[in-house]
């Protein structure tokens, strides 16, 4: 899911600290002038941990400078009565598990009525890629099934679901609970796994 980082993360981040540095795209930031962000990547993952791309922004680890694990941070979290802290994602990430989707579909209308006009619109691609001539090969769809958002069978996986994918209990349960990796502004939790180009037909 690079673009989507690209655009649904990396992209605003660099607008709002532009913003708050006042000097607002396309003007000129003075020399030696930057943000610090914090990103929360945890040495599971270490891998994704990297330098912002502009000079305007630096960006730290503190989990990495303190050497917690995700299993530090739960440990953290719980003994401060904050167990059920979920794991970071986007609203309208593809690589949520059905009962992320029941969870905002129950608790959040808004945000359930968002992400299923967000699953609509993406449904024939990008119109930037579009117009250049990068069209999407087939439908984009938010959930595993390839049905609307609104129509996904998100309430538990399926018997035919299971003999249709031919899941196995991994599988099964990455379907009901998603990608255990983490996300961070600058990284997906489902690249490592992301399909080239060449699969979906996406711009770069």
């Amino acid at each position: 899911m690079q673009r989507s980082t690209g655009e649904y993360k990396v992209k605003p981040i660099k607008k709002t600290v532009r913003e708050l540095l006042g000097h607002p795209y396309p003007s000129r930031i003075p020399k030696g002038a930057f943000v610090e962000q914090w990103v929360g990547i945890s040495t599971d993952e270490f891998h994704r941990a990297k330098d912002a791309d502009v000079k305007y922004m630096h960006n730290r680890h503190p989990l990495l400078d303190l050497g917690w694990s995700r299993a530090d941070c739960v440990r953290y979290l719980t003994s401060h009565g904050l167990a059920e802290t979920p794991k970071s994602s986007c609203l309208g990430c593809p690589f949520h598990g059905n009962a992320q989707w029941r969870h905002i579909r129950d608790t959040s209308p808004s945000e359930w009525a968002d992400v299923v006009e967000f699953d609509a619109a993406i449904r024939q691609g990008n119109a930037r890629a579009n117009a250049s001539g990068n069209r999407l090969l087939g439908e984009a769809f938010l959930h595993r099934s390839r049905v609307p958002l609104s129509q996904a069978p998100i309430d538990h996986v399926t018997a035919a679901e299971r003999a249709a994918l031919r899941l196995g209990e991994d599988e099964a349960d990455e379907l009901e609970n998603g990608v255990v990796d983490g996300c961070s502004p600058w990284a997906c939790r489902g690249d490592a796994d992301t399909p080239t180009q060449d699969d979906f037909g996406l711009a770069a």
